[in-house]
């Protein structure tokens, strides 16, 4: 079994299930133990400024805004470099404990020894 889980959401309110999914996927695994990196990437770029996961809603979901709370208690998520250049999102605008980094670091974590990589 993987010690770690690299999961990277490119949906966000455009593809409502697709997004839950993701998020929902890396708490799960997250609060079970499970080493997590949530990589934000494409419309869930989004959802690494404050208070934008409240304005998501999904019915029968868990609400996206305690989804990210998990993650960030027991992971680490992280901002892609280029999608947070193409929406003028910097360092100073995201949520406490949001990282922006690139597809060098993406590749990285992705290729670890021990590691599984999900894309939604």
């Amino acid at each position: 079994m993987a010690k770690k889980l690299v999961i990277k959401v490119t949906a966000g309110s455009d593809a409502p299930e697709r997004c839950s999914q993701a998020f929902t996927v890396a708490a799960v695994a997250a609060a079970s133990g499970v080493e997590v990196s949530l990589w934000l990437t494409g419309e869930s770029a989004w959802f690494a400024l404050p208070d934008r996961a409240a304005e998501f809603d999904l019915p029968h979901a868990a609400p996206l805004p305690d989804l990210l709370d998990s993650v960030l208690a027991a992971g680490r998520v992280t901002l892609c470099t280029q999608c947070a250049a193409r929406r003028d999102i910097t360092e100073k605008d995201v949520i406490e404990g949001v990282r922006i980094a690139g597809a060098q670091v993406f590749v990285q974590e992705a290729m670890a020894e021990g590691t599984q990589a999900l894309v939604y």
